[in-house]
């Protein structure tokens, strides 16, 4: 009976997921919304889909990670329409935005920040250091103050201390934006939160990440991290679940 009240109460709540590849979507996120009864709207950017115009009409926006960089705008022309469009959503609309790796790294450049190159990259199961404000926050303050999580990138967002309006929840030795949020609407989250069973063999295909995980782990690191990612997948199942349902209530 309380599934069916959740699933109800969920249905109508439309959701707008912008992919910059195919096998990059919310993962365990995505499940979870699908079995609550949210409504989906999956835009492929990649392959040349076209973000809608009438934005307004999603209850919360997700903008999942990708082999591209945030500045190849020539390669990638879409990129700029893109930036637009989250902006739009977030500063003007005001509305709930969750941004993985890539849409971590867009929505800092559009709140006043740059995007730089990690030094070293961070690619594998890695420690994410919660700040104590976190206690204050609604997505993360249920989160231990320690977590592990995949790390897979080689850009971080950086240079957001200027802004008044954001507010660092998370870092790592190497990365100090691993979490943050602009006002209380929009949340940047550098790591991937969202994965499950078959994420890292799914990515693994990527030529780029594929290339990535190699020249930082060696040959044979895509088995490694398939075996280290198996063995804290429940953990990271557990913390995905914490953000999801209090993300929830922000929408």
């Amino acid at each position: 009976k309380k599934e069916n009240i959740k699933f109800r109460r969920f249905k109508n709540m439309k959701i707008l997921v912008l992919q910059h590849v195919e096998s990059e979507t919310p993962g365990y996120i995505k499940d979870l919304m699908l079995k609550d009864g949210f409504d989906l709207t999956t835009v492929e950017l990649d392959v040349g889909e076209e973000i809608p115009e009438n934005i307004e009409q999603f209850d919360a926006m997700f903008c999942m990670g990708g082999p591209m960089d945030t500045w190849m705008i020539e390669k990638y022309p879409w990129l700029k329409e893109e930036k637009k469009k989250i902006a739009k959503y977030v500063i003007d609309l005001k509305k709930p935005y969750l941004g993985f790796c890539l849409g971590c790294q867009l929505l800092g450049e559009i709140v006043g920040g740059k995007v730089i190159k990690s030094n070293p990259p961070e690619i594998g199961i890695m420690d994410i250091h919660m700040h104590s404000n976190k206690s204050n926050d609604l997505l993360f303050s249920d989160f231990p103050d320690e977590i592990k999580a995949l790390q897979w990138h080689s850009y971080e967002v950086a240079d957001l201390e200027n802004n008044n309006d954001v507010t660092i929840l998370a870092s790592s030795p190497i990365t100090k934006y691993q979490i943050f949020k602009y006002k209380n609407n929009a949340y940047g989250i550098q790591f991937h939160i969202e994965i499950k069973s078959n994420t890292v063999s799914d990515w693994g295909c990527i030529p780029e990440y594929k290339n990535a995980l190699e020249e930082s782990l060696g040959k044979g690191a895509l088995e490694k991290l398939e075996k280290i990612a198996s063995e804290n997948m429940i953990d990271m199942n557990k913390h995905a679940t914490i953000l999801y349902k209090n993300f929830c209530k922000l929408i």
